[in-house]
């Protein structure tokens, strides 16, 4: 055995490559990017496994279902909401028949430190009929990957791993074990069970639904899900699920009649040990990181006078991140004596782009034109660092909704009327699931102006290199369609800001859809080349 002392993202790559791993895929997002990088770095150092960013996760969810079909094991990477991208080719490959390993890891963002919502991914196992597995610390992290692949090979189908990004970006020691072979090329023997047609469709829908038993068997064989028994408290229990483990164990030193304690890390859920938990007790305190999955679906495994604790009632947190504090209530312990603070007003800081960057020449810009044209302008935006310029000072980003809606927002509300309808999309969004919104905007001739910021890179998570090089853009815009005329390359610099403004309000002008490629490197890249 070796130790590593690595981030959980950093643990799960290393288990990937120590569990046989042949080619993996992924998007970049925070909080599970890292797990990508690290595979990247050690592709390029020892020579396998292939590791490559994909344009989006369904794409990405898509080539690693190639490489399973190959017999192969496969490694997918996305954070929670890039799930939603690739939840077509997700739900269906539930229903393949896996023979090389694939495994989805999903990084939960409780807490929304850098996502839109706070969507809990056991749902999505639970909806798909598949396992999921959810470390509490480093070294499950790696032991459950490899456990994933062998699971996923062992019930046919996908596993799940979540994390959560306290998990994925904090560090600790870990051993690890032996590396394994990778698998030979094993194609499906099959190909029946690999074409998704009405009729082999229900065929392998039955499959799945008929290993569901063995999948729940396993759960309840699982040493991840401990039950930890005290026959002489008759008052509560309490079941934990992903760090909820960690908080309860910070506390449970001051409970001094200690509650019977099942913890749950491998689902679907062991039924027969909630049920002989909850067989002893009049309450059930539910501690789980995410949404009340758990505490909903045991409802209909318990009896109906047993009382149960969580979310649900608001004795638990149902918003943000559970830690030890804030679980203190459920377990009738009083909050913690913390030092008064003095008073003191201090000024908001929201979060700025850079010093220097090219999204600011361009955002000035547009906010002039903007000035000039009054009420009759509206700007929607996307998800990336230029998300930044609708707070102040500059403030114009009317929408940002979810990756590629900039294109697509924009097109509705110049149909439903509205004028001089602007939309600003990054060189990476815009390959990743602005494509097919410009391809709608052509179809319908809409008069919309698309501003694509291209800063040369996916900055937003760490600067890591965009899918197909700027130099590209032009020549794919041009492919779907939009006039030559109307497409246009423009430095993102404050020396060409005259130059730039009129160029923007000649194309506003125009009756039908125009792009922008607004080209500057960003900073902090150029900074990392110059250095």
């Amino acid at each position: 055995m070796s130790e590593y002392v690595v981030l959980g993202d950093e643990a799960v790559a290393l288990g990937a490559v120590h569990g046989g791993v042949s080619s993996c895929y992924g998007y970049p997002g925070t909080p599970s990017t890292e797990i990508m990088e690290y595979l990247l770095e050690y592709s390029e150092k020892k020579g396998s496994p292939f590791a490559c960013w994909s344009s989006n996760e369904k794409t990405a969810l898509e080539e690693a279902l190639g490489t399973s079909f190959a017999g192969k094991r496969a490694i997918v990477t996305m954070k929670h909401v890039g799930l939603n991208v690739a939840a077509d080719a997700f739900m269906n490959g539930a229903l393949l028949d896996i023979r090389g390993g694939l495994v989805v890891v999903v990084a939960d963002d409780p807490g929304m430190h850098s996502s839109q919502n706070e969507q809990d991914t056991r749902f999505y196992a639970d909806f798909a009929k598949i396992p999921l597995l959810e470390p509490v610390n480093q070294q499950q992290a790696y032991d459950m990957t490899r456990e994933a692949f062998d699971l996923s090979e062992k019930m046919g189908c996908p596993v799940i791993l979540r994390l959560v990004t306290r998990l994925s970006h904090s560090r600790a020691a870990i051993a690890t074990a032996a590396p394994r072979e990778e698998n030979p090329i094993n194609k499906a023997p099959n190909k029946m069970d690999w074409m998704l047609l009405p009729a082999n469709a229900r065929r392998r829908w039955d499959s799945l639904l008929g290993r569901q038993k063995d999948m729940i068997a396993y759960s309840e064989e699982s040493s991840v899900n401990t039950l930890v028994m005290n026959e002489s408290n008759s008052d509560r229990a309490v079941i934990t699920a992903g760090l909820g483990y960690n908080y309860y164990k910070e506390n449970e030193a001051e409970l001094t009649d200690k509650p019977s304690h099942l913890h749950i890390g491998v689902y679907p859920l062991p039924e027969e040990k909630i049920k002989k938990i909850a067989a002893q007790v009049k309450e059930l305190i539910i501690l789980e990181e995410g949404y009340p999955l758990i505490e909903r679906m045991i409802g209909g495994l318990l009896p109906r006078d047993l009382k149960i604790t969580g979310k649900l009632d608001n004795i638990v947190p149902l918003q943000g991140e559970l830690n030890p504090d804030n679980i203190r209530p459920a377990l009738g312990l009083a909050p913690k004596e913390s030092a008064a603070l003095a008073s003191m007003e201090l000024a908001g800081r929201p979060p700025q782009l850079c010093k220097g960057c090219p999204h600011i020449d361009t955002y000035t810009v547009i906010k002039e034109v903007q000035a000039e044209l009054g009420e009759e302008s509206t700007v929607t935006s996307d998800i990336g660092c230029y998300a930044l310029g609708a707070l102040p000072p500059l403030s114009v980003p009317e929408t940002i909704i979810c990756m590629g809606a900039s294109i697509t927002s924009a097109k509705g509300s110049a149909e439903a009327g509205l004028k001089n309808v602007m939309a600003v999309i990054g060189d990476s969004t815009f390959l990743h699931s602005g494509l097919t919104g410009l391809v709608d905007c052509v179809a319908s001739g809409t008069d919309v102006t698309i501003i694509i910021v291209d800063n040369e890179t996916t900055a937003m998570t760490g600067g890591q290199t965009t899918i197909l090089p700027s130099s590209r853009l032009e020549n794919v815009v041009r492919g779907i369609g939009v006039e030559p005329d109307h497409v246009v390359t423009i430095p993102a610099h404050r020396k060409f800001h005259d130059e730039n403004k009129d160029r923007l309000k000649k194309e506003l002008a125009y009756k039908g859809v125009s792009v922008i490629i607004a080209v500057r490197e960003c900073i902090e890249t150029a900074r990392k080349k110059n250095k």
